[in-house]
């Protein structure tokens, strides 16, 4: 499923700026798409946080082999081993516990989201063991599909931004969240094609 506001971002930042128009053109093909399962997009998100998308579909390749289909009660059932031999680290192995342990006795509510602004879902979910902001944040943009999200601490939305708008200089934090106002209020658009620039494989969570 495609965002309904997929088609009037990309025109309006096409409009705005010459390297989203790029960047949209040279991908005609591409579109946000959630897998439609809350628990599924916040594991795989824990499973890619600080690794290639290449290499986190990997991991969540052999976590399947492992577990089977990969819902919480699958993982509270698997042994350490056995998620460790899929290339998941002891920490990762410890957050998608935690996740599924809230998935499964109703800590989390899913269907509260929809209703929620961004900030209160963000601030819900880092609650959970091994969630951060970053993680948060694909939540937001993979699962909910919130339209104007700028993962400022991504580190392939980063690496665009210094290839496309930086010369491929060096950006720190500041210019980065300076560049919101640029894409406001489809900050979420161009940080998919910013990933789509970068990357090979279309990222998904």
């Amino acid at each position: 499923m495609t965002p309904d506001y997929w088609k009037q971002a990309c025109a309006e930042l096409s409009t705005r700026c010459a390297v989203m128009e790029q960047l949209i053109a040279a991908h005609p093909e591409a579109r946000l798409r959630t897998r439609g399962n809350p628990f599924q997009t916040l594991a795989r998100a824990i499973v890619g946080q600080q690794i290639s998308v290449k290499a986190a579909q990997s991991v969540w390749n052999k976590t399947e082999l492992a577990v089977g289909k990969v819902t919480p009660a699958n993982v509270l059932l698997a042994t350490d081993e056995g998620l460790r031999a899929a290339g998941l680290s002891r920490q990762k192995v410890s957050y998608l516990r935690d996740l599924s342990a809230r998935f499964a006795d109703g800590r989390i509510k899913p269907r509260r989201w929809q209703a929620m602004p961004d900030d209160a879902i963000i601030a819900e979910l880092v609650e959970v063991k091994g969630i951060g902001r970053w993680t948060a944040e694909m939540f937001l943009i993979f699962y909910l599909m919130r339209p104007n999200v700028w993962p400022v601490d991504d580190i392939g939305v980063i690496r665009a931004m210094e290839k496309h708008y930086h010369g491929g200089e060096r950006i720190v934090r500041k210019q980065m969240l300076a560049h919101l106002e640029r894409f406001d209020p489809w900050a979420t658009v161009a940080a998919w094609y910013l990933w789509r620039s970068i990357e090979s494989v279309p990222v998904e969570y």
